[in-house]
């Protein structure tokens, strides 16, 4: 019997706005007080720097408004887990259009300001829900604002580990990244027979196998939502974060380490 196809999740459009607003904020905090020799060190992605990394974390809000000056898609095009999945295929993309950008610029803190105070001034109000063109396909807003708060949590966290610099993490920005992240798996890998939980913000079941009637599925796994994060977007291993503890797994399906990351 194949597994029951598993209901979108669904996120509140203002308390997405407001989370990208907020770990985008918590972003411009960190860069106003990196050095330029802090800046000009290696991000360990790629061959950016942390200027290109911190450059880039403006193209998250930034997209949002582009999008939004754009003439509306005629259809949807694609969704959360599709978004995710692809984005190995648009990683060249990502990475000259980021460099493009970044050479572009010759004040860091006034690009920052600027893009602060558009987003601010665009949702200031609330903005009614519409497709929106991305270079994953057209989107509903809500969901592009959903993979704002990815990009955000996750680079922030890639500027964090680069730096030094302690970046916090808003909540309803790490709740979402590490939701969708879970959900994306979930779809990668249907079934029922191994549940992931990431406390306090996720539960998922996935991976094919014998079913259960009741109570929890034969292999369970369990870790942080930043392990979760890490591990879901290539920047951690599997077998490293299960041997030093950060990630316990029980059962014979509970090694996950072939279906991640899920997105890179």
């Amino acid at each position: 019997m194949p597994p029951a196809t598993r209901k979108p999740r669904s996120y509140d459009p203002a308390k997405t706005r407001a989370a990208v607003r907020a770990q985008f904020a918590h972003v411009h905090d960190a860069v106003r007080a990196l050095t330029g020799e802090q800046l000009a060190g290696p991000a360990h992605l790629g061959e950016w720097t942390v200027r290109d990394l911190a450059v880039h974390l403006t193209m998250a809000p930034g997209a949002i408004l582009r999008a939004l000056d754009a003439p509306e898609p005629a259809k949807r095009e694609t969704g959360l887990a599709d978004w995710a999945l692809g984005t190995a295929t648009r990683a060249a993309a990502v990475d000259e259009g980021t460099r493009a950008f970044a050479a572009a610029q010759s004040d860091l803190g006034a690009l920052y300001e600027e893009t602060s105070a558009r987003f601010a001034d665009r949702f200031g109000t609330d903005v009614p829900e519409r497709l929106v063109a991305t270079n994953a396909g057209a989107m509903s807003l809500t969901d592009y604002l959903v993979t704002r708060t990815v990009e955000l949590i996750v680079h922030s966290d890639d500027l964090a580990r680069a730096t030094g610099v302690d970046i916090p993490l808003d909540r309803t920005a790490l709740a979402t990244c590490t939701r969708m992240l879970a959900d994306t798996l979930a779809v990668k890998a249907p079934g029922a027979s191994t549940e992931v939980r990431i406390p306090p913000f996720a539960v998922v079941q996935c991976v094919p196998g014998p079913r259960h009637t009741r109570g929890t599925p034969p292999s369970v796994v369990e870790t942080d939502p930043l392990t979760w994060i890490r591990l879901a977007t290539g920047r951690a291993r599997w077998r490293t974060e299960v041997d030093e503890g950060r990630v316990s797994a029980s059962g014979e399906r509970s090694d996950l380490g072939e279906l991640l990351p899920v997105m890179s």
